[in-house]
């Protein structure tokens, strides 16, 4: 297995021009391809997953061109349904593809089948059948049901128009549905069934279907209504805003290691949650300030431990348990129980790589408890297994923070959202 070796890092300084954030990017390729009229999709993601849509895209009968070397796209519409009825698609392990595709390929009346990498095929996505199965949708389980791969048959509509989606395992459902539904042409209602988890996630897809013309009523959290006759619009141009869970990363380097780490990309104005983040780092006693377009980070010594709810930032939690390594105190993280459906079980790789580093971990169901070791004196030279996770190989890096080596393994898994992430940050490490 191929591994990094990253020496200790004593300070942490600097400023990171973030990448392009993958939901925003995702969400915004699948949009444009329904569209009428042709979007310039500006600082597009360059990343494994956006890789996997634009393939299926381009299979799917939609046009696309890149503007030479850059991260600049332009999309040219279907117009509605894809053009292409017949088609086979490989989409790794990118959620963010293969759940909309699916609900929008159930719905356009083809016939497809959607596979990924084994660990897709692990990761549920039968409440989303389920829901499309409610409308008239003929999709069947060509292996385990309720998980990937899927072949999908032209469905069978008829009047039913409201549907039910749990909202617990993953917002990525409901985001497929309300992508998705404006293809049927009928008023439709979408009806949340238990907590809506990840919210600020299903913000994201509220105010891209905004931007592309289409409305959403709701209520609350558990109705969402899509109003007939809807066509998505190009807005013209789209750009992506940084990622703020890649920010993550760096805020938490500027806050164990001195900084000022300063990120641009993101800002006050964002649409992504995750830059809630940063409201979690200064409960930890981080120095953080923010502007339009950038967050910055500071600290002036150990920062503290906390109790917190991050069910809004499941992704930048991951972060907060590695920025745990450093405070003073027990940290627990409560209300993460999506993580075991992630790109692996999150709960149980955090938990088992934190603890080859000398610290105790308590692992709950849906809470990591986290007690550092003491003074900080990790185990040198860790070997970090990452689980084909790009976010296990982000967050461990930055305990070379704690002054003491460590190798992370397969660490070209961060090509799934952020390919030059080990270059970022060199950038910001001080020997």
């Amino acid at each position: 297995m191929e591994y990094l070796d990253l020496a200790p890092i004593a300070k942490a300084n600097g400023t990171i021009v973030l990448p392009g954030s993958k939901s925003i990017s995702n969400r915004t390729l699948l949009l444009a391809a329904l569209a009428q009229g042709t979007t310039k999709v500006k600082s597009l993601l360059a990343s494994d997953d956006v890789h996997y849509m634009l393939e299926a895209l381009k299979t799917l009968g939609v046009q696309w061109y890149k503007d030479g070397n850059s991260v600049n796209y332009r999309v040219t519409g279907a117009g509605g349904a894809f053009p292409v009825k017949d088609a086979e698609l490989f989409l790794g392990n990118a959620g963010t593809a293969f759940r909309p595709l699916t609900a929008a390929l159930a719905l356009s009346q083809g016939s497809y089948r959607l596979s990924g990498v084994s660990r897709m095929h692990q990761r549920p996505i039968g409440d989303l059948v389920d829901a499309l199965r409610q409308l008239g949708a003929q999709i069947d389980y060509t292996n385990e049901p309720g998980f990937p791969p899927l072949a999908i048959k032209p469905a069978m509509l008829g009047d039913k128009n409201s549907v039910s989606v749990r909202g617990d395992v993953s917002s990525q459902f409901l985001t497929a549905l309300l992508m998705a539904l404006p293809l049927i042409g009928k008023e439709s209602t979408i009806n949340v069934v238990g907590e809506l988890i990840s919210k600020p996630y299903v913000e994201i897809t509220l105010n891209l279907l905004a931007r592309f013309g289409i409305v959403v009523e709701r209520e609350g959290w558990g109705r969402f209504i899509l109003p007939a006759e809807q066509t998505y619009l190009s807005p013209g141009t789209i750009h992506v805003e940084g990622d703020a869970s890649s920010a993550s990363y760096f805020l938490a380097a500027g806050a164990i290691g001195g900084g000022p780490v300063r990120v641009e990309g993101v800002g006050k104005n964002s649409i992504q949650g995750d830059v809630r983040f940063a409201e979690t780092l200064a409960q930890m006693g981080a120095h953080v300030v923010m502007g339009d377009n950038w967050i910055e980070a500071s600290s002036n010594g150990r920062l503290r431990a906390i109790d917190a709810d991050l069910n809004h930032i499941p992704d930048a939690a991951m972060t907060i348990a590695i920025a745990a390594l450093f405070a003073d105190g027990v940290t627990t993280i409560r209300n993460v129980a999506s993580w075991r459906v992630k790109e692996t079980d999150r709960l149980s790789a955090m938990a088992t790589e934190l603890r080859k580093l000398g610290a105790m971990v308590e692992e709950g169901s849906d809470y990591l408890r986290i007690t550092p070791p003491e003074n900080a004196a990790f185990t040198p030279g860790a070997s970090i297994d990452t689980y084909d996770d790009h976010r296990m190989a982000m967050c461990f890096s930055l305990v070379a923070l704690g002054g003491v080596p460590v190798r992370i393994n397969d660490p070209k898994c961060v090509n799934k959202t952020f390919p030059d992430y080990f270059q970022k940050l060199e950038q910001i490490a001080k020997s």
